[in-house]
């Protein structure tokens, strides 16, 4: 799939905020800048999140809850984590429960890492667009591909 600009990057998160349900793991991979963020940027204004997302980078986990968002969102970046011990005290397994998990630089936590995840990477050409390829577990495959 090409995303030619950043609308169609926030579109992309508009169609996944259309099917995506608590309990959910998507992962984002990708380059700086490759659009991972804005792609959640896009879910989360779908779930009714009204205010612009900020990048998690520094905080790791923003966490976004109703009435905020339609349901329990929880916008992590791991971007920072440098084992994949250090992911333990971070509750993602246990929060998963009730939220939706949108997971950007998943591959910090290994490759076996929620491997029921709808994983996203991304890359970028050297015309600005990026191209999007998607693994799609069993559970996504109804919901998959996006209209």
């Amino acid at each position: 799939m090409i995303l030619a600009d950043l609308a169609a990057t926030h579109a992309l998160g508009a169609r996944l905020a259309a099917v995506a349900q608590p309990g959910d793991v998507i992962a984002l991979s990708g380059p700086l800048g490759a659009g991972k963020t804005s792609i959640a940027r896009g879910l989360l204004a779908a779930l009714g999140l009204e205010s612009e997302a900020p990048s998690p980078s520094f905080a790791i986990i923003q966490p976004y809850d109703v009435p905020e968002t339609r349901f329990p969102v929880l916008h992590v970046d791991l971007y920072r984590i440098e084992d994949p011990s250090e992911s333990a005290e971070l509750g993602l397994d246990e929060a998963r429960a009730d939220s939706l998990l949108l997971i950007e630089w998943p591959e910090r936590l290994g490759a076996n890492a929620w491997p029921d995840a709808l994983h996203l990477t991304l890359d970028v050409a050297g015309d600005g667009t990026r191209s999007l390829t998607a693994q799609v577990p069993a559970a996504w495959r109804a919901r998959w591909p996006l209209t």
